[in-house]
């Protein structure tokens, strides 16, 4: 038997009853289905990607045998495949000519992670009906639920409260797709430093400040767009979920920015105090500039054309057997 099939099995195993403590209710319970997707990402990080593969399908098949197949659908294609996917691009490289190994670039896993998140919204949003019919009507109402809960939300003199909910149910995928992104980052960060700690990561950490995704994820984003305010049913969907992911994704990458063209200035510390400050007390309003900053950054390079040669490449001989 190969050795990442046992790990894969364990992992997904592992997932499934992380996923499965959902339904208590608890809050505790909630923390840990939020867990879920690591081991697989440990699993495929630190042993090989097929490991994060089998966990996958393992896990799904688990949850479909002791909840319903619904579940497991669900687990699969929102939790086990993304954390896979995404552990198996970490981990591409190629050996150059000299020994060296290039690994995938950081922006371009970033990017990917936008794709992700938006793909893992539509997955959620679609199972188990697969009718975009249904999906509208089941966000309206749990849009309509919440300001139940609180008529003061949509009590202001003028408005109605059911245009309200739909505005708000369209731009659902917008900011859930935000919301996903930042967790899948947190999940790969997280997963890969377990992983890094054990000393199985086979990939160098990387310079995280000097992430920077390629020009196409500017024309990805406007696209995406474009595509949500002229065609509806899920592609519709999607494309608000890849808008919102792609904000995240360059409003992140704005604030590597400026940890990048910081380093080894007078005043950084105060600087990025004051940036997270920012970030906190603004109530995202700050992301905004970041957002721009990072948009700038693919479509100009500034960082390249403005300091000091741009972020530095990481490249290191490939580890030992």
């Amino acid at each position: 038997m190969h050795h990442f099939i046992p790990i894969g099995i364990g992992a997904g195993l592992v997932s499934a009853l992380l996923t499965a403590t959902v339904i208590q209710g608890s809050a505790i319970a909630l923390l840990l289905y939020l867990l879920a997707p690591i081991p697989i990402l440990v699993a495929a990080l630190g042993w090989d990607h097929r490991a994060g593969l089998v966990g996958a399908v393992v896990g799904g098949i688990a949850l479909a045998i002791a909840l319903e197949p619904v579940s497991g659908l669900g687990f699969a294609l929102a939790s086990g495949l993304p954390a896979w996917w995404l552990a198996y691009l970490a981990l591409l490289g190629r050996a150059n000519a000299d020994g060296t190994m290039e690994w995938y670039p950081l922006g371009r896993l970033l990017a990917w992670i936008a794709a992700v998140a938006a793909l893992t919204f539509v997955a959620a949003a679609a199972v188990p009906d697969f009718d975009y019919a249904t999906y509208q009507e089941r966000v309206r109402e749990a849009t309509a639920t919440f300001f139940a809960a609180d008529p003061s939300l949509s009590g202001a003199e003028g408005v109605d409260p059911d245009a309200l909910a739909g505005t708000i149910a369209e731009l659902a995928p917008v900011f859930a797709a935000q919301g996903f992104t930042v967790i899948l980052v947190l999940y790969l960060w997280l997963g890969a430093k377990i992983v890094q700690i054990s000393g199985r990561l086979a990939r160098p950490w990387p310079d995280i400040p000097s992430t920077l995704m390629p020009r196409a994820s500017v024309f990805a984003f406007l696209g995406a767009v474009l595509v949500a305010n002229l065609v509806g049913g899920f592609v519709g969907v999607f494309a608000a979920a890849l808008t919102g992911a792609f904000v995240m994704a360059f409003a992140l990458q704005g604030l590597a920015a400026i940890h990048d063209i910081s380093r080894g200035r007078p005043g950084r510390g105060f600087l990025l105090f004051g940036t997270y400050l920012l970030i906190l007390f603004s109530q995202g309003l700050i992301l905004i500039a970041m957002l721009l900053i990072g948009i700038a950054d693919s479509a100009f390079r500034l960082r390249r054309r403005w300091f000091s040669g741009g972020p530095p490449t990481i490249v290191r001989k490939p580890p030992k057997e």
